[in-house]
């Protein structure tokens, strides 16, 4: 008979039948799930002085939990967004329990209980216009390699895609005669995007005469390539222009930033925020809202449309204008 009383018991039922099966999450969010269990498993393990696989939910406290997320934020130096994921990941577990144990309700609710850190929202960083295009151009486009890094790079430009979003990018997904790329985001969202002749061309280079069911983007040992090689190749090119752009060096550039400077020149450039939002994928026009509080361009041009000194002499006044009934009526 399985002991319910075991921990690992419900840490397998949680990833392979709640994570994997019953909510048919995605593959990154299972691995958040996993890596967050192989964190914890060894701190709980050594906080009780036992081994892992003898560890039973009532060992998981809400103090052990504490000092759990003390432990993120002190001893490995993550910050209070990577803190708080990792409790979401723990209050997911829980619930799972509490739902499937009425025995460890009060347990879940203890768990549960462990407060949300509020954090300092950290500015968008984006890249100017030149930055952007100095990072494009800064692959050697005479080598393969440098011939794909220049594809993907202006992919991840043109599309705003997210890492994950462009590595599995499969070669069916572009619709060649549109100029459009369908891409599956978070939560298996689709979305579809409009891609530059100049995208499209060096996208058809890369597919050559491979199968609609094959990666796009491939290593050099002609695996698809992962979230982590496209760190690295960004990486890499950030160091090589360096030395002859000044902001590289300040900012910290990832595949994310491009994304974020993909939605902060599409606002610069006129595009409304819902717009914006269906194009990067968004569920809610909150998120998006965030560029138009990051670009100081677009708030200038706001503020020069309340230039007082013009709307003053335009108007005359109040003092002129002492009928407001009946300026109202003419409205």
């Amino acid at each position: 008979m399985t002991d319910q009383t075991s921990l690992g018991y419900w840490i397998r039922r949680f990833l392979l039948e709640y994570a994997a099966s019953e909510r048919n999450l995605s593959p990154n969010t299972c691995a958040s799930y996993r890596d967050m269990l192989v964190l914890l498993l060894p701190f709980v393990a050594a906080a009780k002085r036992t081994a892992v696989d003898k560890l039973l939910v009532t060992d998981l406290s809400a103090d052990v939990v504490r000092a759990f997320l003390k432990h993120l934020e002190h001893d490995r130096s993550c910050g209070t967004a990577t803190r708080n994921q990792r409790l979401a990941s723990l209050r997911a577990l829980a619930r799972f329990v509490g739902a499937h144990s009425p025995q460890h309700l009060e347990w879940c609710a203890q768990i549960r209980l462990v407060p949300i850190k509020k954090g300092i929202a950290a500015s968008v960083s984006y890249l100017e216009k030149p930055e952007i295009d100095a990072l494009l151009a800064a692959p050697d486009p005479s080598t393969s390699q440098g011939t794909r890094d220049h594809a993907l790079l202006l992919f991840l430009y043109n599309a705003g895609a997210r890492v994950s979003e462009a590595v599995s990018l499969r070669i069916g997904d572009i619709d060649w005669h549109n100029k459009s790329v369908r891409i599956i985001g978070k939560g298996n969202k689709e979305r579809r995007c409009p891609l530059w002749a100049e995208t499209i061309g060096r996208l058809r280079h890369l597919a050559s005469d491979r199968s609609a069911d094959a990666r796009l983007f491939l290593n050099r040992r002609g695996e698809p390539l992962t979230r982590y090689g496209v760190h690295t190749m960004v990486e890499r090119y950030v160091a090589r222009i360096g030395a002859s752009t000044a902001s590289p060096q300040v900012k910290r550039i990832s595949p994310h930033v491009i994304r974020h400077t993909t939605a902060t020149h599409l606002l610069q450039a006129g595009v409304d925020l819902n717009t914006i939002r269906a194009w990067l994928g968004h569920v809610s026009i909150n998120t998006t809202s965030i560029y138009a509080e990051t670009d100081l361009a677009t708030k200038k041009r706001a503020l020069a449309t309340l230039d007082r000194g013009a709307s003053a002499q335009k108007a005359g006044g109040w003092s002129r204008k002492p009928d407001v009934m009946a300026f109202l009526r003419t409205l």
